[in-house]
């Protein structure tokens, strides 16, 4: 692992806070179809939340927990496991609202004493994409501990191959961020081999659809996902990818780009945040998008210090995890949730 160098540091922060940055802003729309988001919030200019300011869902908590169990065990397979595991306990029982079908169903196998290796379901759903960046910035040079982590940490909650296949994209796009579309697909290509055809498929379709003419709206519609982006991986994986290609480092165009295309918008948006952020840093997010963010106990200020610490592979700094704060924090979110969902019954349709 490396942990000194200033462009890693920057890498990793730049991950991290891309994450929420992302998920932030695509969270107010999340499970909109393309065309509802269009009619009752119009242009995507930042926070829409509570009040401009934006929130942190599961998806930045999960890369959250990803990164402390990568610290505490220096990336043990076994250690990790069994680390993110007793972290997806302790988060479940802090009752986050939003959570997907396939991590419920896990949290409750593990709440009831299934171990880490045997907790995952029969699942494609986009949740382990939304915490594999981090792991391709940290063990991307080391493309088998990279594989080994990206399987364990989705094996927890998703046993479907095209769950690790998607996860391993991410991570290595995430590695890979200075890369053009037909380097990283050829990486790629050679990471996943014949087992990952399906995903191999539509991500070649990815490289060669890029063009200044075509959006990511115009690929989505190509999928056959033009209402919405779906929490499937195969319809996720690729269209952030598409999105990546087009945008590279320009943060704000790249996110409101994939928010535009309605669905699960806020994984989106923290998968798509992720890879940007790991390329260029914190300096290529908008800094009011940062500013802006107001969640507790999770923060910019707690997500920057756990980057450096990372970085610095030094297990005695750095914020700690705070479950108990979360739970009182997550009744406050869940009533801002409801107030969304009963905006959503009035006009316009």
């Amino acid at each position: 692992m490396e942990n000194s160098s200033r462009t890693k540091e920057d890498k990793i922060i730049g991950c991290l806070l891309g994450t929420a940055t992302g998920d932030s802003i695509g969270l107010p729309w999340e499970g909109l179809s393309k065309r509802r988001l269009k009619k009752i919030y119009g242009e995507i200019k930042g926070h829409s939340f509570f009040f401009n300011k934006g929130m942190l869902s599961d998806d930045t908590e999960h890369t959250a927990m990803v990164a402390k169990a990568l610290l505490e065990t220096d990336g043990d397979t076994k250690a990790f496991t069994e680390n993110l595991a007793w972290k997806l306990r302790f988060w479940f029982m802090s009752l986050p609202a939003g959570i997907g079908m396939a991590t419920l169903k896990s949290c409750i196998k593990l709440c009831l004493g299934w171990p880490g290796d045997k907790s995952g379901v029969f699942s494609a759903g986009n949740g382990p994409a939304m915490r594999s960046a981090i792991i391709g910035v940290m063990y991307g040079e080391d493309r088998e501990k990279m594989k080994e982590l990206v399987r364990a940490s989705t094996q927890i909650t998703h046993r479907d191959p095209k769950a690790e296949y998607g996860a391993l994209a991410v991570a290595l796009a995430a590695h890979l961020s200075d890369s053009s579309p037909e380097e990283y697909y050829r990486e790629l290509e050679q990471l996943i081999g014949k087992e990952g055809e399906g995903l191999l498929k539509l991500i070649k379709k990815a490289v060669e659809f890029v063009s200044p003419g075509k959006n990511t709206e115009d690929f989505a519609e190509s999928l056959g996902i033009g209402r919405g982006i779906s929490g499937y991986m195969y319809h996720t994986v690729p269209t952030v990818l598409y999105c990546w290609f087009k945008h590279k480092k320009n943060f704000r165009a790249s996110l409101t780009d994939i928010v535009k295309c309605g669905g699960d918008t806020d994984t989106t948006g923290a998968i798509l945040g992720a890879i940007t952020g790991a390329g260029g840093g914190k300096e290529v997010i908008p800094e009011e998008w940062l500013t802006n963010i107001w969640d507790w106990p999770l923060s910019v200020k707690w997500l920057e210090e756990l980057g450096r610490s990372l970085s610095e592979n030094n297990k005695n700094t750095g914020a700690k995890l705070n479950f108990a704060g979360s739970f009182v924090r997550n009744i406050f979110f869940t009533v801002i949730v409801l107030l969304h969902g009963f905006r959503r019954l009035l006009p316009p349709y």
